[in-house]
C-alpha cells in the first residue's frame, strides 16, 4: 500500500509539473527549476520535491557531480578510489573540505561518495545555517560525524544486504558545535522541548528533502545517538525513508 501511495504521489507531482509548464510557460520553469523533475540540478537552487531524486541520480554521473560542486564553490576534493571486496568500495570518493567561514567536519578528512558530498553542501547552506540562526542566533562551525565508509552489512550483521556505508554513500552525524561554543548532541538533546531539540528536528526534517534515507532516534534504538543520511537508489518510484 505504501509503495502504491508513493507511486501515485509521484505521478501526481509529474502531472502537476506538466500543468504548471502549460499554464505558466517556460519562464516559470526557468525561475523555479526545483519544482520540475527534468530540469538541471544546481546546488544553489532552493530545495524542491525532486532535489533528492536528482542528487541520488548523480551516482551514475560522477563528472557531473564534481562539476556541480565546483559551480557551488565547494572546497571538496576528489579522493582515491577504494575497493575492499565485491560489495565494498567506491570510485567517486570525495574528501569534505570546509571553506573559510563554513562548518568543518570533525574528525577531519571525511570521505563520502560525491552525491552525498553534494547533498551535504545543500544541507549546510539551506538547512543548517537557517536553523542555527533561527534557534540560537549563531552559526554552525563544526559537524561531528561517526564516519561514512565501512565495509559491512546493515546493522553490522553477518547476513542481509550491504549497508550504504559499504559504498561511502552514507554518513552518520552525531553532534554540532556553534560559533558561541554551544554543543548540540543527538544523544543528549534529541528529546524534550528545548531549542536544541527543536534544532535537531529541524535539521532532520530538512535532510529528509535531500537524502533517500534519513534516520534519527525516532526510528529505533540503534540510531539513538546519530542521524543516518544516505542516498540509496530505490528505483524510479522507490521513494524515501524519513524517520
Amino acid at each position: 500500500m505504501a509503495r502504491l501511495v508513493r507511486t501515485l504521489l509521484t505521478i501526481a507531482l509529474l502531472l502537476g509539473a506538466a500543468i504548471a509548464t502549460y499554464i505558466y510557460g517556460r519562464d516559470y520553469v526557468r525561475r523555479h527549476p526545483q519544482d520540475f523533475p527534468w530540469t538541471r540540478l544546481t546546488l544553489r537552487d532552493p530545495i524542491g520535491p525532486f532535489t533528492g531524486r536528482k542528487l541520488a541520480a548523480l551516482a551514475s554521473d560522477t563528472p557531473q557531480c564534481r562539476m556541480l560542486l565546483r559551480d557551488a564553490d565547494a572546497a571538496d576534493e576528489p579522493a582515491p578510489a577504494r575497493q575492499s571486496g565485491p560489495d565494498c568500495g567506491y570510485a567517486d570518493g570525495t574528501r569534505l573540505v570546509a571553506r573559510e567561514g563554513e562548518a568543518s567536519f570533525s574528525p577531519a578528512g571525511l570521505v563520502t561518495s560525491c552525491p552525498v558530498a553534494a547533498a551535504l553542501t545543500i544541507w549546510e547552506q539551506q538547512v543548517l545555517k537557517p536553523a542555527a540562526a533561527r534557534h540560537f542566533g549563531s552559526q554552525v562551525t563544526a559537524i561531528t560525524h561517526a564516519g561514512s565508509y565501512s565495509c559491512r552489512r546493515i546493522y553490522g550483521r553477518d547476513y542481509g544486504n550491504f549497508s550504504e556505508h559499504a559504498r561511502a554513500n552514507a554518513v552518520d552525524i552525531t553532534s554540532f558545535r556553534l560559533a558561541d561554543g554551544t554543543r548540540i548532541t543527538v544523544l543528549a538533546d534529541w528529546s524534550g522541548n528545548s531549542s536544541k531539540s527543536a534544532f535537531l528536528r529541524n535539521v532532520r526534517d530538512g535532510a529528509c528533502s535531500l537524502f533517500a534515507t534519513t534516520l534519527s532516534p525516532d526510528y529505533n534504538r540503534e540510531h539513538r545517538d546519530h542521524l543516518h543520511l544516505d542516498l540509496a537508489r530505490r528505483g524510479e518510484f522507490g521513494g524515501s525513508l524519513c524517520s
